[in-house]
């Protein structure tokens, strides 16, 4: 089972920096699941949330701008695939508006990176997996009441072939009806040692953490 860290390995450093992605390759992981958004001076910007700690949007403020309202560096999409390409990366796309910026920056690193893009924005798969053919995983934080339904939409784009579940939701059944069809399961959010051990006991092929140590610690 493939460990991601969540946003990086944040324990000590910001989420989504550079100092927490080196923290994370330093304490082993096999990939690093970050969140890209769309400045208003039109660069991918890693950053999970939608509005600064001062009260403003992302979309609406220039890299350094956003820079200042979090108080540390704000890398790029391009600056991340760069600096750190030995691990996996898990670009998970916020909105449609970052697509086409990231989209031209993932077709560079697409043939020397291993990537996987995911987004809760299923539009947004489908037009990677159409684009640019990389590995593609559809975010779910609820339950479909037709799971098999929801692959069968994407029976024609074979770049999409995963499910990243919220912790909460995931079960055995729903993970042995994603085996069915020979896509992977991966999930987001499990805290204790129980909860990462159970991961490994459903047979899934990676999990993200914000517990990377743990993790490795409980899967041993």
């Amino acid at each position: 089972m493939l460990l991601f860290a969540h946003r990086g390995y944040h324990a000590r450093n910001p989420e989504n920096t550079l100092a927490a992605f080196a923290a994370a390759v330093q304490a082993g992981v096999d990939g690093i699941e970050t969140d890209v958004r769309l400045s208003a001076d039109a660069q991918p910007v890693i950053i999970h949330d939608r509005i600064t700690p001062r009260g403003r949007p992302v979309a609406e403020l220039a890299r350094r701008e956003i820079e200042r309202d979090v108080g540390h560096d704000v890398p790029t999409l391009d600056e991340i695939l760069e600096v750190f390409p030995g691990v996996i990366w898990n670009i998970e796309i916020k909105n449609p508006e970052v697509w086409p910026a990231a989209a031209r920056i993932l077709a560079n690193y697409r043939a020397s990176r291993r990537l996987i893009v995911s987004s809760f924005r299923h539009e947004v798969v489908r037009q990677c997996a159409q684009d640019l053919a990389i590995d593609c995983a559809l975010l779910l934080a609820h339950r479909p009441l037709d799971v098999d339904a929801l692959m069968e939409s994407c029976a024609s784009l074979p770049s999409i072939k995963a499910i990243v579940w919220d912790y909460n939701v995931m079960d055995e059944s729903v993970v042995s009806t994603v085996h069915a069809r020979n896509w992977k399961n991966f999930v987001y959010g499990p805290v204790t040692p129980a909860e990462h051990a159970r991961c490994r006991e459903l047979g899934l092929a990676g999990v993200i953490t914000d517990h990377p140590l743990t993790a490795r610690e409980s899967l041993q």
